[in-house]
């Protein structure tokens, strides 16, 4: 089991998304995770900095602490050899620390460039595409890809590690599921959901399952639920209105019925470390070994320090349940 951090990059300005990792290092953590976003997901967040600069700052100012995307998106706003650059240089910067997830985007984020956000099957097509090609790059030399929707030119990745980062492909069903276990080497999930892991073994995966696990550390579980209920309501509004819509404001309209009783019963709210181990077993049962401390609460500092105290011996001590 190892445990991460989720940086959230649409909540924070840069400066301090590389000072939570610092502290996220020196609290035990095993791994900081970062979203990769052009949009923050409400207006009231009020960040969105690049996350590949980040990381790079990150790289250079923590020793220990491994690195990862949460997730890109290497197909649309990206194309998928400039992914491949980034992560083989942000490989070598980390000395080996470096894990790229990636999945095919949310329309919040792509719809920028002004070249439309397809429809899910076409989607599934581009991110298997995508792979592709930064596997094809990553053995380096000159090289060419003629696909069905992206192509590849003569292009070459001069600078690569000697060990590859690994691939954590995020997943949602069987489609992304089976890319996941023939072209990645991790899943990437945001649900407990108990077929993923089960579906990635039958395809063939035998890599580690990253999943995010919604807290939220106040005091009181008042002050943190309202914390969430105000930054973090998209995250109950489920994958397929999560990407679909295009911009901040849309996720506030599509929210406004969101209630504290309802982040209360998804989120683990307060200072109860009981309460956070209850909402993460269900991940551990799932089948999922690396767990995403997703802090939605208004002090992260003080969730750190929580963690470092009364929750990084328990959550590391999670089985799945009847084991």
């Amino acid at each position: 089991m190892k445990i991460g951090y989720k940086l959230a990059a649409e909540a924070f300005g840069p400066a301090e998304l590389v000072r939570q990792a610092v502290l996220a290092e020196q609290a035990g953590f095993d791994f900081v995770e970062i979203s990769d976003h052009f949009h923050p997901w409400l207006d009231n967040q009020g960040h969105s900095p690049f996350a590949w600069t980040v990381l790079g700052a990150i790289a250079a100012r923590t020793e220990r602490i491994e690195l990862a995307t949460g997730v890109t998106c290497p197909t649309i706003r990206y194309h998928p050899a400039i992914i491949a650059q980034a992560a083989a240089t942000l490989a070598l910067l980390s000395d080996g620390r470096f894990t790229l997830g990636v999945g095919s985007g949310e329309r919040l984020n792509e719809h920028v460039v002004g070249r439309g956000y397809p429809a899910v099957a076409e989607r599934h097509e581009l991110l298997r595409e995508a792979l592709e090609i930064i596997r094809l790059l990553w053995r380096g030399g000159y090289r060419s890809y003629e696909g069905k929707h992206l192509r590849l030119e003569d292009a070459r990745v001069f600078d690569l590690p000697d060990e590859l980062p690994p691939i954590a492909v995020a997943v949602s069903g069987k489609a992304s599921t089976a890319i996941a276990a023939e072209l990645g080497d991790a899943l990437f999930a945001t649900d407990p959901d108990p077929e993923i892991v089960p579906q990635y073994r039958a395809a063939g995966g035998s890599g580690p399952g990253y999943a995010e696990v919604p807290l939220a550390w106040a005091p009181d579980e008042h002050t943190a639920a309202q914390a969430a209920l105000e930054t973090t309501r998209w995250a109950l509004t489920g994958w397929k209105v999560m990407s679909e819509l295009p911009n901040p404001v849309n996720f506030d309209a599509a929210t406004g019925t969101v209630r504290e009783e309802d982040i209360l019963e998804h989120f683990a709210c307060g200072s109860d470390p009981e309460r956070h181990v209850a909402v993460a077993q269900p991940y551990v049962d799932a089948g999922f070994d690396r767990l995403v401390m997703m802090n939605s609460g208004p002090d992260p500092d003080g969730f750190i320090d929580f963690y470092r105290r009364e929750l990084d011996s328990r959550m590391r001590q999670l089985r799945p349940s009847g084991a």
